[in-house]
C-alpha cells in the first residue's frame, strides 16, 4: 500500500475530478445555455407581441410571438430531459471519489496514531459523503439552472432596454454583496453544527457499543448526562443555523423586489421621453417578475442552504482526510516509537502451547495511547483464563496479540518459549483458533462448516464435537451433516451461528483457543457448557467474558483495568481488585447466574 497521504477533499480534488470528466462538464455547460433560451427570449417575445402585434392592431402577429414563447418553453423541457443523464455522469463518480478519499484518510489517520471514534468515522463515510452527493446533485439541478437563468434574464433585459438594465442591475448586485458576509456567518455556524453532530454520533456509538459495561459498572447516570450534554450542544447549533438562515431569507426577499420598484418609479419618465415603449415596459416587467426576482431569491436561498452546507461538509471531510501528525491522542499516554521492521528469522515451532507476556506494550499507531501497557502474564499449557474489564480496556486487543495477528510494540510475547514474531506461521494457524463475537457461517453443508479447520475429520468426530459444545440439537434440526446452511439454507440466529463456530473450533487441532465473547448470544447454561467442553479438552483456553459467571467458574481471572490490572483466582480478586468486586457485586445483586 502506498505511503503517500490521501489527497484532501478540497478544490484540488474537484479540479482533478472535472479534468477527468471534462466531456460531461462541457456537455452540462452547453445544454444549460440551451435550457436557458426561454429566460433569454421571454421579455423580448412579450415586447414584440405587444408592440408589433396587439398594440399595432395585428393580433395574428401578436399570437405568433406568444406562440414562439410557448415553443421556447417546450424546447426548455426537452433540453432539461437531455441534460439530466449528463448530471448523473458527474454526481455518481464524484461520490465514488469521495468514498475513496474518506476511507484512505481514515486509514492514514489510524496509521499516524490519530484518535478517532468509530461513530465519527461512520458519520463521515455514510452521512457526510451521502450529504455531499445529494447536495452536489441538488445544486447542479437547481443552482446551475437558476444562475444561468438569472444571467440570461439580464442579457435579455439589456438587449431589450439598456437604460432599464442599467437601473435594475445595481439593486441586484447590492443584494448579493449584502448576502456574502451573512453566508460566511451561516457557513461558520454550520461547521459548528457538523462538529456537534460528529461528537454526538461518537459519544452515542461508544455508549451503545459498551452498554453492557455501562450497566455493569453502574455508570448509567454519568453516561446519560454526557449524552444529554451532546444532544443539547447539537440542538443549540441547529437553532443557530436556523436563525441565521431565516435572516438571510428576509434580506433576499426584500432585495429581490427592489429592481421592480426601481422600474415602476422610473417608468413614467422613460415612457414620456420615448426611451421605453409600452411593450418594452411589459417585457422588462416580465423579465423582473418571472425571471430576475424568483431566480435571485431561489439562487441565494439555495446557495445559503445547500451551498453553505456543501462547503461546510467538504471542509469537515477535508480536515479528516489530511494526514494526521503523530502524537499522544488528546494528550493522554506516552508517545511510542514507530514500529520498526525486524530482520526475518528462520521460523520456529513452539514445543508447547503455553503463552507468556513480559512488559508487553501495544498501541494502534506510533502516537496513540497504549491499549496494552506493560502487561506481564503467564498462561501455562492447558490452563483456563478468563479476561474481564471495562469497554476499551484492551480485552479484544489481547486476544489479537495472543493469536499472532499483531506483534507488541515493546516487551516480549512468546508461544512455547518462541517469540511470537518468530513462530512458524503454518504451526500458528493450526495451533491457535480465535473465535470473535460475530461468528461466520459460510455457504455449504453443515459438515463443510464444522470440519473447515480439520478437513479429514470423520462424521463421528464431527458429531462428538457438536455434542460437546451443545450444537447437536441444532445439527439435527437443520437436517444432519448434509443439510445446507448459509445462503442456501435457513436463516440462523446469532446464537446458532456461534454454536457452529464453537463446534468448528472444538473439532479443530488447535491447542490454544481464544473466545472473544464468542458465547455472548447464548444463554448462561449453554455458555457454561461450551466453555467446559474446551476446558475438558485440555486446550489452553482464554475467554473474554460476556458474563461475570464466566469469571466465577474460571481457575484464574485477568482484570484489565489500566494501572490497576490484576490477575488471580476469583476469591483473591474479590479482595485485591475493586473493579472485579464491583462487577461481581452488581451481577450477584441483579440475580445473574
Amino acid at each position: 500500500m502506498s505511503e503517500a497521504a490521501p489527497r484532501p477533499i478540497d478544490r484540488h480534488l474537484f479540479a482533478g475530478f472535472l479534468r477527468r470528466h471534462r466531456k460531461a462538464a462541457v456537455a452540462v455547460a452547453g445544454w444549460s445555455l440551451l435550457e436557458a433560451v426561454p429566460a433569454l427570449a421571454s421579455g423580448l417575445l412579450v415586447a414584440a407581441a405587444l408592440d408589433r402585434g396587439f398594440l399595432a392592431e395585428r393580433p395574428a402577429e401578436g399570437f405568433f410571438w406568444i406562440g414562439l414563447l410557448g415553443a421556447a418553453m417546450v424546447f426548455r423541457a426537452l433540453m432539461t430531459r437531455t441534460l439530466t443523464p449528463w448530471l448523473g455522469r458527474i454526481v455518481e463518480p464524484l461520490r465514488d471519489d469521495l468514498v475513496t478519499a474518506v476511507a484512505a484518510g481514515a486509514v492514514q489517520r489510524a496509521a499516524a496514531g490519530a484518535r478517532d471514534t468509530a461513530g465519527a468515522g461512520v458519520a463521515r463515510l455514510t452521512v457526510q459523503v451521502e450529504t455531499v452527493r445529494s447536495l452536489v446533485s441538488a445544486l447542479l439541478r437547481s443552482a446551475r439552472q437558476l444562475g444561468v437563468s438569472l444571467l440570461m434574464a439580464f442579457v435579455g433585459l439589456a438587449a431589450l432596454s439598456a437604460p432599464v438594465a442599467a437601473l435594475t442591475l445595481p439593486p441586484v448586485l447590492l443584494t448579493l454583496l449584502l448576502c456574502v458576509p451573512r453566508l460566511r456567518v451561516l457557513a461558520r455556524r454550520q461547521r459548528l453544527q457538523l462538529r456537534a453532530e460528529e461528537r454526538l454520533t461518537g459519544v452515542a456509538g461508544e455508549t451503545f457499543d459498551g452498554i453492557r459495561d455501562v450497566v455493569a459498572c453502574g455508570a448509567r447516570d454519568r453516561v446519560a448526562d454526557e449524552l444529554s450534554a451532546r444532544i443539547t450542544d447539537h440542538r443549540d447549533a441547529v437553532r443557530a443555523v436556523a436563525r441565521t438562515a431565516s435572516a438571510n431569507t428576509l434580506l433576499v426577499s426584500l432585495g429581490s423586489h427592489l429592481p421592480l420598484l426601481v422600474l415602476l418609479l422610473s417608468a413614467p419618465r422613460l415612457l414620456d421621453s420615448g426611451a421605453l415603449s409600452v411593450g418594452e415596459l411589459l417585457g422588462a416587467t416580465s423579465y423582473l417578475v418571472s425571471g430576475v426576482a424568483p431566480a435571485l431569491r431561489s439562487l441565494v436561498a439555495v446557495l445559503g442552504s445547500w451551498g453553505v452546507q456543501l462547503a461546510t461538509v467538504l471542509s469537515q471531510l477535508s480536515r479528516s482526510t489530511r494526514e494526521a501528525r503523530p502524537g499522544p491522542p488528546g494528550g493522554q499516554g506516552p508517545a511510542l516509537p514507530p514500529r520498526t521492521r525486524r530482520t526475518p528469522r528462520t521460523p520456529q515451532t513452539p514445543s508447547s502451547p503455553d503463552l507468556s507476556l513480559v512488559n508487553v506494550v501495544y498501541a494502534y499507531g506510533p502516537g496513540a495511547a497504549p491499549v496494552i501497557d506493560g502487561l506481564s502474564l503467564d498462561i501455562p499449557a492447558g490452563s483456563h483464563l478468563t479476561v474481564v474489564g471495562p469497554s476499551g480496556a484492551g480485552k479484544s486487543t489481547l486476544t489479537t496479540l495472543l493469536a499472532g495477528l499483531a506483534g507488541p510494540d515493546s516487551g516480549r510475547l512468546t508461544l512455547g518459549g518462541v517469540p511470537a514474531t518468530e513462530v512458524d506461521r503454518a504451526w500458528l494457524h493450526r495451533a491457535v483458533t480465535l473465535i470473535p463475537q460475530e461468528a461466520y457461517v459460510f455457504t455449504g453443508t453443515v459438515r463443510d462448516n464444522l470440519r473447515y479447520l480439520r478437513p479429514q475429520a470423520r462424521d463421528t468426530d464431527i458429531l462428538a464435537s457438536a455434542t460437546a459444545v451443545g450444537a447437536r440439537t441444532l445439527v439435527d434440526r437443520l437436517g444432519g451433516l448434509d443439510a445446507p446452511v448459509g445462503l442456501d439454507g435457513p436463516p440462523l440466529s446469532s446464537g446458532e451461528r456461534q454454536l457452529v463456530a464453537l463446534a468448528r473450533a472444538h473439532l479443530s487441532p488447535a491447542s490454544i483457543v481464544l473466545l472473544d465473547e464468542a458465547c455472548c448470544h447464548l444463554d448462561p447454561a449453554a455458555e457454561e457448557r461450551a466453555e467446559r467442553a474446551f476446558a475438558d479438552r485440555g486446550t489452553t483456553l482464554v475467554v473474554v467474558a460476556h458474563r461475570i459467571s464466566s469469571a466465577l467458574r474460571a481457575p484464574r481471572v485477568l482484570v484489565l483495568d489500566g494501572e490497576r490490572t490484576a490477575v488471580g483466582t476469583p476469591a483473591q480478586l474479590l479482595d485485591s481488585s475493586p473493579l472485579y468486586a464491583d462487577l461481581v457485586g452488581h451481577w450477584v445483586s441483579a440475580g445473574t447466574p
